[in-house]
């Protein structure tokens, strides 16, 4: 590849990995409270709530039902909005975070739902309240499945980034599509791939070993 080349694809690593930071922090700080609502409020949780479970469990499987580019594209005018523009790469935090939320929220509660009741009865038992149950006992005993459901999502965030270049988010993606599809640079295309591949083998790595040295804590 030409000089230029290179350096377009060092600026599109950069977008790519911006993207996925941004909306892997959204999703984690929106995601992880709504997996512990979700918890708590369920059939038997230690704040039992039918209606309000039910109504957060709607929103959510309703935002993940709808495929991502369908999503990236219906939220054009509120990404306009907010950000100023529906280009570039901060145009499309927004609508990534907004698709990762509800998925690692799920992913959450799924491991939240994994911590042995009894420690739960323990606390009440000590006089805790709620703070107490999530603080001390929720969130800690699932916390190797809660940063392998993380990862698992920033994972997905890098394909979903891809995809955003479809309609000029920047990135990977958009590099992909505009010089290795539309003029026909295989190379191009090849050094995308390779680095996607490279991106994704390296955060697995990272979360396995992180998720690993909590579970042995």
């Amino acid at each position: 590849m030409s000089e230029t080349m290179i350096r377009l694809l060092l600026k599109a690593i950069w977008e790519t990995i911006l993207m996925t930071a941004a909306s892997g922090a959204i999703s984690l700080v929106v995601g992880l409270p709504l997996g512990l609502v979700l918890v708590a409020t369920a059939k038997g949780g230690f704040a039992e709530n039918r209606w309000v479970n039910s109504a957060l469990g709607a929103v959510v499987n309703g935002f993940r039902s709808v495929p991502f580019i369908i999503l990236l594209v219906a939220l054009i005018p509120v990404t306009r909005l907010i950000v100023g523009t529906s280009l570039g790469t901060w145009a499309a935090i927004m609508p990534l975070a907004i698709a990762a939320t509800p998925y690692y929220a799920r992913i959450a509660e799924v491991s939240l739902r994994e911590v042995h009741p009894g420690l739960i009865e323990a606390v009440r038992a000590m006089g805790g309240n709620r703070w107490h149950i999530v603080r001390e006992v929720l969130v800690p005993e699932a916390l190797p499945g809660i940063a392998a459901g993380f990862t698992v999502t920033l994972v997905t965030l890098i394909g979903a980034s891809a995809m955003a270049g479809a309609i000029g988010a920047g990135g990977l993606g958009d590099l992909a599509i505009r010089y290795g599809y539309q003029r026909f640079e295989t190379g191009v295309m090849i050094a995308v791939v390779a680095v996607l591949i490279v991106l994704v083998c390296a955060l697995q790595w990272a979360g396995d070993r992180i998720t690993a040295r909590l579970d042995h804590r």
